[in-house]
């Protein structure tokens, strides 16, 4: 997060917390947004006005919208709220992209903007874009109280790592929400769970994957092999357990966010793969992208293409760098493989081969996403893959040795097995007590890592 993790857990989420509760309902969305601009100031003090104005933006134009039911006045408020919002999101995360494009492809040396990134940017420019969509669409009725859209637009919880939160999903609980000790309790839980998969899983497989992919000429096939698993654990650990975080404190405030994970390494399909990953950024481009360009319902050919521009702006959102597209656009390709070439055949295989399919698809995935320089993306993928390296060497039974337990757990917690082992604890008296204080050792041992290791990073904060 932008504070970092122990002044935040020990400091800010409590301090936060204890004056939440404290003061009315009316005052709490005051509060909220309070501590969300002090929290986003910490990190980017200058951007926060960014932030602002992006919001004033899309404020002013719901009011806009409301006022009138002129539909070429309407378009052009809408295309207005489109330019400025992508305007804003290609000027600070794509303008060196383009120019250095640019100067390869013509042989120029126009100088870089070297911007800092806005932390954030990219979801809460998808957050504040989406409401004015939904008004155009009548979707939803526009936020008159300019205290409560700010408030929407940076939450805390929510405002640096996601899900993408729209505002019909949150628009009755600004005014009205359920603050209750069960919703508390319930938060908290998810919050720690989500801490618990960033530090103890992630960063533990992180340092791994760091350890492999720097040093990977001196390393076997498997070892390599090793790296990939290790980093497609830890990118969904991380970013998922994020999710957590942000969903477990939005219910401890009344505020219920909807998934953004579900169990996506369990799936027998590419499809399915992405109707489980990142679900608020894939439902967003279907709802504003794919579905307006025609979607399904159009020519073969359109369809096809329809298709191909989502994945490229997949890709292109997680990223100013090729690799990021060439991901995009590899999921996309063989999403339509999977839809006009496979889909029979995938439904006659057993269930193991489907999910062997699947792994095998997503792990060349995430080495596409892992390397933004090709030159070692193309190395990697040799050794990887058996040329110019052995397959086995004494590097791969000590990685396996020290690290095997860990990857283990990776896995067991990448299903659902660790959610109903926790449902049945739940429910049996004396096991929900057995649980209870293994979450306080799990936080003891969490706060232990967190202090002693320097090794904390987060991947998505790039996005």
């Amino acid at each position: 997060m932008v504070f970092s993790s122990i002044p935040f857990i020990f400091f800010f989420l409590p301090f936060f917390l204890i004056i939440y509760y404290l003061v009315p309902f009316k005052v709490k969305n005051i509060i909220l947004l309070i501590f969300s601009l002090i929290f986003y100031a910490w990190g980017e003090p200058i951007y926060i006005l960014l932030m602002i104005f992006s919001s004033i933006v899309d404020y002013t134009n719901g009011m806009l919208l409301n006022k009138t039911k002129n539909k070429t006045k309407r378009k052009i408020i809408l295309i207005e709220s489109l330019i400025i919002n992508l305007g804003l999101l290609g000027v600070f995360k794509y303008s060196d992209f383009l120019i250095s494009n640019i100067n390869s492809l013509f042989n120029l040396d126009i100088s870089l903007l070297n911007l800092p990134l806005p932390i954030g940017i990219s979801f809460f420019t998808f957050q504040t874009m989406s409401y004015t969509i939904d008004v155009y669409l009548e979707k939803v009725k526009p936020e008159k109280n300019f205290l409560n859209f700010m408030t929407y637009v940076s939450m805390f919880p929510q405002l640096i790592a996601g899900p993408i939160v729209r505002y019909e999903t949150i628009s009755e609980e600004l005014e009205k929400r359920e603050i209750s000790l069960n919703n508390f309790s319930s938060g908290m839980m998810r919050f720690l769970e989500g801490l618990f998969k960033k530090v103890l899983i992630a960063n533990t497989v992180g340092a791994l994957y760091l350890e492999i992919s720097t040093n990977y000429m001196m390393y076997s096939a498997l070892t390599l092999l090793i790296g990939l698993m290790a980093f497609a654990i830890q990118i969904y650990f991380d970013f998922s357990g994020y999710s957590d975080m942000a969903i477990g404190i939005g219910k401890m405030l009344g505020f219920n966010y909807l998934e953004n994970f579900n169990y996506p390494y369990i799936s027998k399909s590419i499809t399915e793969f992405w109707r489980r990953w990142h679900i608020s950024l894939s439902s967003f481009f279907k709802d504003y992208v794919y579905i307006p360009l025609g979607g399904s319902r159009t020519t073969k050919f359109k369809h096809i293409r329809n298709i191909l521009i989502v994945w490229f702006l997949t890709g292109l959102w997680h990223g100013a760098s090729w690799n990021f597209i060439l991901w995009g656009l590899y999921f996309g390709i063989i999403l339509l493989i999977e839809k006009f070439a496979l889909k029979n055949v995938l439904a006659k295989l057993p269930n193991i081969l489907k999910h062997i399919y699947s792994l095998i698809l997503i792990l060349i995935g995430w080495l596409l996403f892992a390397f933004e320089d090709f030159t070692t993306l193309i190395s990697y993928a040799k050794r990887l893959f058996g040329f110019h390296n052995n397959l086995l060497g004494n590097d791969f039974y000590f990685f396996i040795s020290n690290f095997g337990i860990i990857l283990i757990i990776g896995f067991i917690f990448a299903t659902p097995i660790g959610k109903h082992i926790k449902e049945f604890m739940m429910k049996k008296k004396g096991l929900n007590i057995i649980l209870g204080i293994s979450y306080i050792g799990l936080f003891l041992i969490t706060i232990a890592l967190l202090v002693s290791d320097t090794y904390n990073p987060f991947l998505y904060f790039r996005f």
